[in-house]
């Protein structure tokens, strides 16, 4: 017992010199950034700092060789901050989200690009995507499908009409909590906000738990955890965020019917991104309407060995009762063998549009 405080008085010294170690470091790495951007702005005042394929390709390392105790994920999450920060640097990176403030979209948006990044919320999915097209953002975040519920039409459609290249992907564990102010009378809750995908997600939880109480629907999570504040007889449902954000009290967490619960979202910008050695591809195809046109849309894939990730249908805006297809798929269309499968589909689609290769999500 009696050499208990010099082992931890001599860990604690050897944390110090750690500490000091790893700010050294970090400081090195922060300059060469800088060393970076100024290289890069000689050779061209236009370039783009922000490189998704690059970032994926050094958490992929970082979490190769990892060896604990942290784990894999908890190490790439450190890196990809200080990734953020050095960014910021070379040049704060504007992202627009589906806001307000405290949603699950900003979450995605601060887990893909660090809390560096300057985050814009913005009223809708369509204004998302005027931002970027204007340039006032660099990037877009927008949700594409939910596990539970299924794709986000509105976002499937907005490709049908922009020239956006999508440059990543991320997927986020959903967790929605029942939250109430510090006003509400816990006992007589009677009405419950939340948006309607949320409703869907825990309908069964809220047949258990509150059958009686009005379920009413809003534009966003982040929006019902505002409501809630002012209300005294109210609760919402929305995620960790938006209690931080409002200051609200979980008195039920984790009530979604699916405890695998995620919904993915995609980045999208005005530049395709090279190979990163995993990667997806996302197209839209319009096929002619004709006996057997599914089919030979896919052959190709099947014969080239590629492997289809999803598969979505929407109604064409150019004909009663024609489709679309939305297509990932695994590869990268400067691949050789994804090119060749673009080219034989093209050839074969009334129309084909590559909406983007980008790094498949290393978070």
């Amino acid at each position: 017992m009696t050499d208990t405080p010099t082992k931890l008085d001599e860990l604690r010294q050897r944390i110090d010199q750690l500490d000091d170690d790893i700010l050294g470091l970090i400081s090195e790495r922060a300059s060469c950034a800088k060393q970076v951007a100024d290289i890069k702005t000689q050779d061209d005042p236009g370039t783009v700092f922000y490189r998704p394929e690059r970032e994926a390709q050094v958490l992929r390392r970082i979490m190769a060789l990892n060896q604990g105790p942290l784990d894999s994920e908890e190490m790439a999450r450190l890196f990809r901050e200080i990734m953020s920060a050095c960014l910021a640097l070379e040049q704060p990176v504007k992202v627009a989200y589906l806001g307000p403030e405290g949603t699950f979209t900003q979450q995605a948006a601060l887990k893909h690009f660090g809390h560096s990044a300057v985050s814009m919320p913005m009223a809708a999915i369509d204004d998302v995507f005027r931002e970027v097209e204007a340039g006032a953002a660099n990037y877009g975040v927008v949700p594409v499908e939910n596990s539970t519920e299924g794709v986000v039409n509105h976002t499937l459609d907005s490709f049908m009409d922009s020239a956006m290249q999508i440059g990543g992907e991320v997927v986020l564990r959903i967790h929605h909590h029942l939250l109430v102010s510090g006003n509400t009378l816990k006992d007589k809750v009677s009405r419950i906000y939340s948006h309607p995908q949320s409703f869907a997600q825990c309908r069964k939880w809220l047949d258990a738990h509150y059958p009686h109480a009005e379920r009413v629907a809003v534009a966003s999570n982040a929006e019902a955890a505002k409501l809630v504040k002012t209300e005294w007889h109210s609760a919402a449902i929305a995620g960790d965020m938006a209690a931080r954000l409002y200051e609200l009290e979980k008195i039920a967490e984790k009530i979604e019917d699916s405890p695998d619960n995620s919904t993915r979202f995609l980045i999208i910008g005005n530049h395709s991104v090279p190979v990163s050695g995993e990667d997806k591809t996302s197209i839209v195809v319009a096929m002619r309407n004709q006996p057997g046109a599914l089919h030979e849309l896919l052959e190709p894939f099947h014969r080239h060995h590629i492997d289809l990730t999803r598969l979505e249908t929407r109604p064409s805006r150019t004909g009663v009762w024609n489709y679309v297809f939305f297509i990932d798929f695994k590869g990268h269309r400067d691949e050789p063998e994804v090119a060749a499968v673009l080219e034989e589909v093209r050839l074969r689609a009334a129309e084909l549009k590559v909406l983007g290769s980008y790094p498949m999500g290393v978070l």
